[in-house]
């Protein structure tokens, strides 16, 4: 899921953590397996360009008073790879707010982008990896559905 903020912070308190945001939006973030296993952080293989998708559009967390409540699910062709409750995130997002603000000042329109549900494909035995033309589907209840084709990269 995709947290946007929508006032500015540093040092934001856990407490005072959702005061801060403005909306939330689906979030797809793809990995490149191979480049993620190039080193023990997984930097290069979730920062390719066009591998984060982002929408389809933001719900105002006005309209979202217990983000904890909703329910995300990944699909892969339609079948579902990927079906968590966001309050099952191990770090929750006031504790991600707060944390990233000690480092990093909050600014408007800044994007929190949280974890990944259990289900992950490489994880799964046997593995199961994206290819060209598969469609995966992003949805959070209350926020919508997210959807991309899946296009290998022209060398």
């Amino acid at each position: 899921m995709a947290v946007v903020m929508g006032d500015a912070g540093k040092h934001v308190k856990p407490e005072n953590a959702l005061e801060h945001i403005v909306g939330y939006s689906c979030y797809n973030e793809c990995t490149v397996r191979d480049w993620q296993e190039h080193t023990s952080q997984f930097g290069m293989g979730k920062n390719f360009q066009k591998t984060g998708s982002f929408g389809p559009h933001m719900v105002l967390a006005e309209n979202i008073p217990d983000y904890k409540s909703l329910s995300i699910k990944t699909r892969l062709n339609g079948k579902v790879m990927q079906d968590a409750k966001l309050g099952q995130l191990i770090f929750d997002i006031p504790k991600l707010i707060s944390y990233v603000s000690k480092a990093i000042p909050w600014q408007a329109g800044d994007v929190l982008v949280t974890g990944t549900p259990g289900g992950v494909g490489f994880k799964r035995k046997p593995p199961i990896f994206m290819k060209d033309g598969d469609q995966v589907e992003i949805e959070i209840t209350k926020i919508g559905v997210l959807s991309n084709i899946i296009k290998d990269e022209i060398t």
